[in-house]
């Protein structure tokens, strides 16, 4: 297959290098024209993936139009607040599109996929999602994965896409849930940070992540998702190593929240972004859009938006009244 990658982070370079070793020919796009040479140059990203050699057939473009010319499939690796501009290349595009991006569009309240059915209406849409750190695959650890699509065709073909002995997917058609689920863990894997910066322990952890995830399945469910889909690699899965990982940029950013550090400054450091961060406006809104109770959401931000001390979120969320367990 002809492949081109859009966004040249850690996630959009270790899946160009998954895909070329695989046998396709793939173009990897970013918009940083010395950054692409430095990776054409040395064959490293070391900025994102150290210590990671990438083929020596891997192409790179920085011209949008070209590194789509002639291509089967677009994997879409860029972060949420550029997806719509950089997909609207592919307007006339009638092959598939796979997103790996995970987040909700502020105003709109769509996925990723949602964003791409207003951009690429002629593509087939997917989505890849589940626990599985840049890193981590693309130093071959196992992993597995899920490809979701409401054609249950497309998702058997991302699935042979990408499937390798150490890259295990899995297909689902639940493409709303399987969306949601990898943009709310980031939201809740900020919330745990906090939970670590400011000192707590495991068992504060522990019940934040348990509760939160009722409350994505909640959210999910009534933007149409199907609940069982949280429980499974895209929504459970995701959320452990999202919030449990020293390699997770959100549950980092939240840390540093919890540590006292300003928002700006936490930003401004980063390499790349934490797509909690825009997500939990976007969440909070779809929630309130769709009458759901999200309490760990509106939290996580007030505490990012609305200037409010983590100390008194974590407090609050304490001090709701006693209810049984859903």
């Amino acid at each position: 297959m002809n492949i081109a990658v859009l966004g040249a982070g850690a996630w959009g370079t270790a899946l160009a290098r998954l895909l070329q070793t695989g046998g396709h020919a793939v173009t990897l796009w970013g918009h940083l024209p010395a950054h692409l040479e430095e990776l054409r140059r040395t064959r490293h990203n070391e900025r994102h993936l150290p210590g990671i050699e990438l083929p020596a057939e891997l192409l790179y473009a920085t011209d949008l139009p070209l590194a789509l010319a002639g291509v089967e499939w677009v994997v879409v690796a860029v972060p949420s607040k550029a997806f719509r501009t950089v997909t609207g290349a592919l307007r006339d595009f009638s092959g598939g599109v796979v997103s790996v991006t995970k987040g909700i569009e502020h105003h709109t309240g769509l996925t990723m996929c949602g964003v791409l059915a207003e951009t690429a209406p002629q593509a087939r849409r997917a989505a890849l999602s589940g626990p599985s750190f840049a890193l981590e695959v693309a130093r071959g650890i196992p992993t597995a994965i899920v490809a979701g699509s409401a054609d249950s065709v497309t998702a058997k073909a991302v699935q042979a896409l990408f499937h390798r002995p150490a890259f295990r997917v899995y297909t689902s058609q639940d493409l709303a849930g399987v969306e949601l689920g990898g943009a709310l863990k980031n939201v809740i894997a900020i919330a745990a940070g906090i939970c670590d910066g400011l000192g707590f322990g495991d068992n504060s952890k522990a019940a934040l992540v348990t509760r939160a995830l009722v409350e994505m399945r909640r959210l999910g469910v009534a933007a149409g998702a199907q609940p069982d889909t949280f429980s499974g690699l895209s929504g459970l899965g995701d959320l452990m190593v999202t919030c449990f990982s020293k390699l997770s940029r959100n549950r980092g950013f939240g840390e540093r929240v919890g540590r006292g550090e300003s928002i700006p400054d936490i930003i401004a450091g980063m390499t790349a972004v934490a797509e909690g961060y825009p997500t939990a406006r976007s969440a909070a809104e779809l929630a309130r859009k769709l009458g759901v109770e999200t309490p760990i959401v509106d939290e996580v931000q007030a505490t990012l938006y609305q200037g409010k001390n983590p100390a008194l979120a974590l407090r609050d969320l304490m001090a709701r009244g006693s209810k049984a367990e859903d």
